[in-house]
């Protein structure tokens, strides 16, 4: 078998940022600690996120060369309904400024105090809106997902016999809608199959719930399919996608990922109850519904990048970068959640740092070291982004401690991620020497943004 490179040439080049090791240090004490508070200036490969963070391709750039600006019904507007639609299937389709303006409004106008709304793991900024109106997110991983370290396949999915008890327990009214993220972000990047999903769907169904699909990476979890379940070889990408949003009744959508695009998202559905609410709403805080806060050439970028992330030869690209930082990590002994994720390597914070409790926050040790040492900055996804604060200062861990290196699409090369390679390995060689970390500020909400922490 081949090289799998890269199917795109590149035109334009952007000076990576080179600091020494002694600047590093310095700029991470005036960030408090918090590599969200880093200048971008000052980091060389930014792992952050991929979200919004990707390089566009000339088809998007001349797509937004014809960005119409008109405030209600704009030509721009109709290209991305249809696209929107084509994938989807949904009757009523809203654009948003991003995902977690989708999530806030889903959350304003079908939740209420005491609503429970379960999930296989809640991202974020959903379990942050959800909570947000007084409702409770509820986490329901399949159980093979436990073990981080396995290489069983499909370690996104419900836990369907979770849900039927949960179902049992609260009462079908108490649970306004389900949703499912796909692929699913907190627990590592890991796909859910279509065999799961026709199972959630048919329990819920017989108790009258609707399902939501989060779907900001819609596109990997269907490569993930076509390759993995079995019968789904060979099957294109769009038409394993079609059948994803064809099980549910509606979808949140940040186009940041799997649109391709820097910003945007959406919010659809077939209920035109639903839909009457999201407008009403989606008017007062977000836009008219055609643009929905959006530039008419945003909503181009996001019709044409919905289409290339469907493309086969650009996943097969995006999965094998991803597997190539992982096969390699793996082979140096570094702990790793696997297989790899479809849109990032996360490291075993606690596999790292065996010396440091979830109390003393090793995410946040690995990430500063990370930095530090390489100027790689990756994010903390454990008990700072996911773990409880108590009113008396305690705080409840989450169940992982994890750090997720997310790849940007279309900007890094292989030496890029070799750098990283070398990076990761130099801490992990000294990783006896990664200190524990205390909170000294935080938000009351997504507190991993903004909160200022300190060596301990």
């Amino acid at each position: 078998m081949r090289t799998i490179i890269e199917p795109f040439r590149i035109k334009m080049t952007e000076a990576l940022p080179i600091t020494t090791r002694a600047q590093r240090a310095e700029r991470l004490a005036a960030a408090h600690y918090n590599l969200f508070l880093l200048d971008a200036d000052d980091v060389t490969i930014d792992l952050l996120t991929d979200s919004g963070t990707g390089a566009m391709s000339d088809r998007q750039w001349a797509a937004m060369m014809q960005g119409d600006e008109s405030y209600a019904g704009s030509r721009s507007w109709r290209r991305f309904e249809e696209t929107v639609r084509e994938i989807t299937g949904f009757s009523h389709i809203f654009p948003t400024h991003q995902g977690r303006a989708a999530e806030r409004i889903l959350a304003a106008t079908r939740l209420k105090p005491g609503d429970i709304v379960p999930n296989n793991s809640h991202f974020d900024t959903t379990r942050a809106n959800i909570e947000y109106v007084g409702a409770t997110a509820v986490d329901l991983p399949t159980p093979k997902s436990r073990d981080i370290h396995s290489d069983e396949r499909f370690k996104g999915d419900m836990d369907v016999e979770a849900l039927a008890r949960l179902i049992e327990r609260e009462g079908a009214a108490a649970i306004p809608f389900c949703m499912i993220t796909a692929t699913n972000n907190a627990g590592g990047g890991q796909p859910v199959s279509l065999r799961n999903m026709r199972e959630v769907r048919a329990l819920l169904a017989r108790h009258g719930i609707p399902l939501l699909l989060d779907a900001c990476r819609f596109a990997e979890n269907a490569y993930f399919v076509q390759q993995w379940e079995e019968g789904q070889a060979g099957r294109p990408l769009l038409d394993i996608a079609q059948e994803m949003f064809s099980l549910c009744d509606g979808a949140t959508m940040s186009a940041k990922k799997d649109g391709l695009a820097n910003i945007g998202g959406f919010l659809a559905c077939n209920d035109a109850r639903w839909a009457e609410d999201f407008r009403n709403l989606l008017i007062l805080t977000e836009g008219f519904p055609t643009y929905g806060g959006l530039a008419g050439r945003d909503l181009e970028a996001i019709a044409v990048g919905l289409m290339e992330a469907l493309e086969e030869e650009y996943q097969r690209y995006r999965h094998a970068t991803v597997e190539y930082l992982a096969s390699r990590l793996i082979a140096r002994g570094a702990p790793i959640v696997r297989p790899a994720g479809g849109h990032a390597v996360f490291l075993d914070a606690a596999g790292f740092c065996p010396h440091l409790a979830p109390a003393d926050f090793p995410g946040v040790g690995l990430v500063n070291a990370l930095y530090r040492d390489g100027g790689v900055r990756g994010v903390e996804l454990g008990s700072v982004m996911f773990g409880r604060s108590g009113a008396d200062g305690s705080e409840t861990p989450a169940p992982r401690e994890l750090v997720r290196l997310a790849f940007p699409r279309r900007v890094y090369t292989q030496s890029h991620f070799d750098y990283v390679i070398e990076t990761i390995e130099s801490v992990f060689a000294d990783r006896a020497a990664i200190p524990a970390y205390r909170i000294v500020w935080q938000a009351p909400f997504l507190r991993h943004f903004t909160a200022r922490f300190a060596p301990a």
